[in-house]
């Protein structure tokens, strides 16, 4: 550094601390009052700490499902209804409780970590209360997230519920008897949503029907459900196993098969007919608010449908431009739509099995452990595994999916991985969707986030949409620096991820707010990325079926890239990528605009 430079950065650093510490008044600012006013945050931090402990405990009891998911297994014998009258009472009455509890906190004394979580816990709570305006529990089901599809992964011995003793053998026993209850409760709620004209559209009803028909066998010993029956772990003794054996052959054959005859052939001989012929949420009763309020939820913003559809065309317009660059490179002479023609039909992009596909992506999996260090400062003592997704639900399923690791290390994180459809999954795109659903997307952040022990729990498993995805998504544009994207073809590939996401944009809004038709979003599709069609049929109903949700991974990683753009021109070159992605990824799931402003205090702290 040459003389003047030198002279010129001592004279701004002497006159930034003279801002930092400017005169004090007589009597302010003294040792004593500063010693009050942190005695003061601590324990207005500790009230905020019991305040959301209370709250999460009430949730985890009436969500057991999710205490399970997370290493809980105080209510592994229970299902939880999620659909009744009650049940909805119950949920409503603890989301008001911690808002009226808040109240009482006085944010001016918080600071750091207990900021964040008050304004955290207080925009997930009013948020979740705005949502009873609307009866979600008259469409309790549908191919994506209806716990039809989630209970057979749950009873496989592959999901969340342990199969490790006999009273987690038990425990499911019971289990069973709730799922029974809630398809009843189910069947019962889409009778009164017929009645009140909240109804599925019809693609989605045909959808279920289709999975329910591979789910709903006589024979308890041919269906998913037997799996663990059929290989006992060492955990279980010998002198237990008939009795059990009998137990889950009784329960399965006289209770829950015939539930999932009940759900098929009430979907099929009497829902189906009721069932709209339109597919946009707006088409319900109220449905234009909505799904105006479904937007906010999954961004955790506060933009409208029509800003996200306008959104939506500038960034695939972008993204579309990038795109012809390459086919350019690549030599290819049409247009653009033809080079995701040639591409969809080139061998050379396509798997011969369902193993060869799961072993490359265990070859990136080791690429990118060993570039992890130059982005990321820490690593997760959770691991995780690549398997392929079930062929009971492969048929309607993304391309790749990721459940979480359990909190308590017993049970290894889940890259789902689709091999339905070879031809569907190209080479091209796998560097892309790794980055996103395992190292350094979903597996990176939400097991950092569960470890994280000192975080109140809500926070350690949170889930808003827009960051999670948000951050997922972000993952994905760190491949040249983590080593991948070195040839024109996975260059591509980066792309197509990333506009599939931006035509989420478009076609989400377009279906529910815009009157489009199934076929017009197809032909979106089509136009602007390289999918299959096979994926365009899956991805077009999922929106559907779950409005709102794909346009949080879009809006949530915009967010994010303007965070990293404000840190890199406030610090300069004292901005350091380790420590703002620590900033990022290490303080659980928050909504937007709670995390723009933790990282704008970061900033302020770090100048």
């Amino acid at each position: 550094m040459r003389a003047p430079a030198l002279i010129l950065l001592l004279a701004s650093l002497a006159l930034a601390a003279c801002d930092r510490n400017p005169p004090r008044e007589p009597g302010t600012d003294s040792p004593a009052a500063t010693r009050a006013a942190a005695r003061a945050a601590k324990a207005e931090g500790q009230r905020l700490l019991e305040i959301t402990e209370r709250y999460y405990e009430q949730y985890l009891e009436l969500n057991p499902l999710t205490a399970t998911a997370q290493g809980d297994h105080r209510f592994d014998d229970r299902f939880g209804d999620y659909v009744s009258t009650a049940w909805m009472a119950d949920w409503l009455a603890i989301e008001q409780e911690g808002l009226q509890a808040l109240a009482a906190i006085d944010p001016a004394k918080l600071a750091g970590d207990d900021l964040v979580t008050y304004e955290a816990f207080r925009y997930g709570r009013g948020i979740s209360v705005e949502g009873f305006r609307y009866p979600a529990e008259l469409l309790p089901v549908h191919q994506f997230g209806g716990l039809h599809v989630q209970f057979p992964v749950l009873a496989s011995g592959r999901g969340v519920h342990p199969f490790r003793t006999t009273a987690d053998y038990d425990d499911f026993l019971a289990r069973m008897d709730g799922f029974v209850d809630w398809v009843d409760q189910s069947i019962a709620n889409m009778r009164l949503g017929a009645e009140k004209g909240f109804v599925q559209p019809r693609v989605v009803v045909e959808r279920m029907i289709a999975q329910l028909e591979a789910l709903a066998v006589d024979d308890p010993k041919q269906s998913v459900f037997w799996a663990p029956i059929a290989a006992f772990p060492a955990g279980v003794p010998a002198a237990e196993r008939p009795r059990l054996a009998k137990a889950y052959e009784e329960k399965l054959k006289g209770r829950v098969l015939p539930a999932y005859r009940r759900l098929h052939e009430f979907l099929r001989n009497e829902y189906l007919a009721q069932a709209r012929d339109t597919v946009a949420w707006s088409d319900l009763p109220n449905g234009a608010e909505w799904y105006a309020y479904l937007v906010r939820l999954h961004t955790t913003t506060a933009l409208t449908p029509d800003e996200v559809h306008e959104l939506g065309l500038a960034e695939v317009a972008r993204l579309r431009a990038r795109m012809d660059r390459i086919r350019q490179q690549l030599g290819h002479g049409g247009d653009l739509r033809s080079f995701f023609d040639a591409l969809r039909a080139d061998p050379a992009q396509q798997f011969a099995t369902s193993e060869e596909l799961l072993a490359g992506y265990r070859a990136i999996e080791a690429r990118v452990a060993a570039a992890m260090p130059l982005l990321f400062a820490r690593t997760p003592k959770a691991s995780f595994e690549i398997r392929a997704v079930e062929d009971f639900r492969a048929a309607s399923e993304a391309a790749a999916s990721y459940v979480p690791a359990s909190a308590d290390g017993r049970r290894r994180g889940v890259f789902y991985v689709n091999t339905h459809d070879l031809p569907s999954r190209p080479r091209y795109a796998m560097e892309a969707l790794y980055l996103h659903e395992a190292v350094p997307g979903h597996h990176y952040q939400s097991s950092l986030a569960q470890e994280a022990v000192d975080l109140p729990r809500f926070r350690r498993f949170a889930w808003d949409t827009a960051y999670g995805e948000g951050w997922a998504l972000y993952a994905e544009t760190l491949g040249p620096d983590l080593g991948l994207y070195n040839d024109p073809y996975s260059a591509f590939g980066a792309l197509a991820t990333e506009m599939w996401r931006a035509v989420r944009l478009v076609v989400d809004t377009g279906l529910h707010a815009r009157g489009w038709t199934r076929e017009q979003a197809m032909d979106y599709f089509r136009a602007n990325t390289a999918m299959g069609e096979v994926d365009i049929a899956a991805e077009v109903d999922r929106y559907i079926a779950w409005p709102g949700q794909a346009l949080a991974y879009k809006v949530g990683e915009l967010k994010i890239q303007e965070l990293r753009r404000r840190a890199e021109a406030a610090l300069g070159p004292r901005f350091d990528v380790r420590a703002f992605h620590a900033e990022i990824v290490e303080s659980g799931s928050l909504p937007l605009a709670v995390l723009e402003a933790k990282v704008d205090r970061w900033i302020a702290a770090q100048k």
